[in-house]
């Protein structure tokens, strides 16, 4: 199962239909574009394409965009607060694209240290990849595929925001600060990683 934000809509690719605001059996790639344009071009928040090979599906779908793959992390501190940026007036996770030879964990590493100002972040593992689109300014269609680590930090904290990207603040954020001031001013597919990784945590 796949799930790919479209203007911050919700288009899962799955086996199975979904209960979702609105389903399509994957007949063919012209099922996918349809898709898109609902999700594009009207009030359909929420749609599902549905077929047994997904992994067929899912190549055709890529096929529809240029691929661009990034890293980055859910970064923790000993008091258990994660580490947040704010970009253009939305709170984010550091991230960034991955560089010609490198690993997606050279990248996250390297993409965190660069955006929030700390050294000597630790890799601790994989959580999972989202996706989303964008249109850039030459009407290229993107698939932005990022990949995401958990990390620790337990240094001292040399925290501050990288200006030239555009970022305007670096904060760790505890728990009830996530839900109060992240949630409501951030991106769905951030905070559907964040959630993953909450609930990776509690398990």
């Amino acid at each position: 199962m796949y799930k790919v934000f479209v203007n911050e809509k919700k288009l899962l690719l799955s086996k199975q239909s979904e209960n979702l605001e609105k389903t399509l059996g994957y007949e063919n790639v012209t099922s996918l574009e349809i898709a898109l344009d609902l999700l594009e071009n009207t009030s359909v928040k929420e749609l599902n394409v549905f077929g047994e090979n997904i992994d067929e599906i899912w190549s055709e779908f890529q096929k529809l965009f240029r691929i661009i793959e990034a890293a980055g992390g859910i970064v923790n501190n000993s008091a258990g607060e994660i580490l947040f940026i704010k970009r253009l007036g939305k709170w984010d996770l550091p991230k960034g694209k991955m560089e010609k030879g490198e690993s997606r964990e050279e990248s996250a590493v390297r993409e965190i240290e660069e955006e929030t100002g700390l050294t000597n972040v630790e890799l601790v593992k994989f959580i999972n990849t989202t996706y989303h689109i964008y249109v850039e300014r030459n009407g290229d269609k993107v698939l932005k595929c990022t990949h995401w680590f958990e990390m620790n930090f337990y240094g001292e904290d040399t925290s501050k925001p990288q200006i030239e990207e555009g970022i305007t603040e670096v904060a760790w954020k505890n728990a009830a600060q996530i839900e109060d001031e992240v949630f409501p001013s951030t991106f769905k597919n951030i905070k559907l990683i964040v959630e993953e990784f909450r609930n990776m945590k509690t398990k």
